[in-house]
C-alpha cells in the first residue's frame, strides 16, 4: 500500500511539474508574440520624417535589405507596378542641386540646406501608367522601406518636390536621363535616406479624422 501511495505521490508531481513547464513555455510564447508586436508598434510610432543627415551615404548592403523590404510589401495583382533607382552618387546629388539653387537661388540662402534631397543616398520610385493602381502599390513600397530603415537606424523622408522639379525643368533633363526610367512610367516621389543628425519631436495627428461606422 505504500509503494502505491508513493507512486501515486510521483505520477502527480510529473504531472504537476509537465503542467508548469508547459504554462511556462506557453507563456513564454505569448511574451515573445507582444515584444515583436510592440516592437512593430513601437517602430511605427517612433518614426520621424529627417531633414538633417552625417554626410555619409548609407552602407549599400544595409540599402539592399531596406530595397528588399520595398519590393516585398503588397501590391495590386502581383503587378510590382514600381521602378526604382538608387542614388548615392555625389556628382548626381550636387549637380541636380546646382542646377535647383540656379532656380531657386533663395534655397542657396538656407544655412540648413545642403541639397535638394536633403540626404546622401535617394530612392526614386516611378509608377507604371498602364495601371490605374500603380500609385498605391508604389505609396506601400515606400512605407515598407522608410520603417525597415527606421528599425536599423536608417532616417528618411518622403519627397515631392523634387521629382516634380526633375520632371518639369529642362535643365533637369540629363539627370532624368541618367535615371533611365523605364517607357511607360511616370517619377512619382523620391525617398531621401541616411543617417540621422537631428531627432524632431513627433508632429499632432488629428485622431477626428479616424471614425467607426456603425
Amino acid at each position: 500500500m505504500k509503494s502505491i501511495r508513493l507512486m501515486l505521490a510521483g505520477v502527480s508531481l510529473l504531472l504537476f511539474c509537465s503542467c508548469g513547464t508547459q504554462v511556462q513555455k506557453e507563456s513564454e510564447t505569448t511574451c515573445a508574440n507582444d515584444s515583436k508586436e510592440n516592437a512593430v508598434i513601437e517602430n511605427i510610432m517612433s518614426r520621424r520624417s529627417i531633414r538633417k543627415y552625417k554626410p555619409q551615404a548609407v552602407n549599400r548592403d544595409t540599402m539592399q535589405i531596406i530595397l528588399n523590404c520595398g519590393i516585398n510589401a503588397p501590391n495590386g495583382q502581383n503587378k510590382q507596378s514600381w521602378a526604382i533607382r538608387v542614388v548615392d552618387n555625389p556628382e548626381f546629388i550636387n549637380g541636380i542641386t546646382e542646377i535647383y539653387k540656379q532656380k531657386n537661388p533663395k534655397a542657396a540662402e538656407n544655412p540648413n540646406f545642403k541639397n535638394l534631397f536633403y540626404a546622401p543616398t535617394v530612392v526614386f520610385i516611378a509608377n507604371d501608367k498602364s495601371y490605374d493602381l500603380s500609385q498605391i502599390d508604389c505609396g506601400l513600397l515606400g512605407e515598407n522601406m522608410i520603417l525597415s530603415a527606421w528599425s536599423m537606424g536608417i532616417g528618411s523622408c518622403c519627397l515631392g518636390g523634387p521629382s516634380r522639379f526633375m520632371t518639369s525643368t529642362p535643365e533637369a533633363a540629363e539627370y532624368m536621363k541618367k535615371l533611365d526610367i523605364p517607357e511607360g512610367y511616370d517619377l512619382l516621389y523620391c525617398i531621401a535616406f541616411g543617417y540621422p543628425d537631428e531627432a524632431p519631436a513627433a508632429k499632432p495627428r488629428n485622431a477626428e479624422k479616424v471614425r467607426f461606422i456603425d
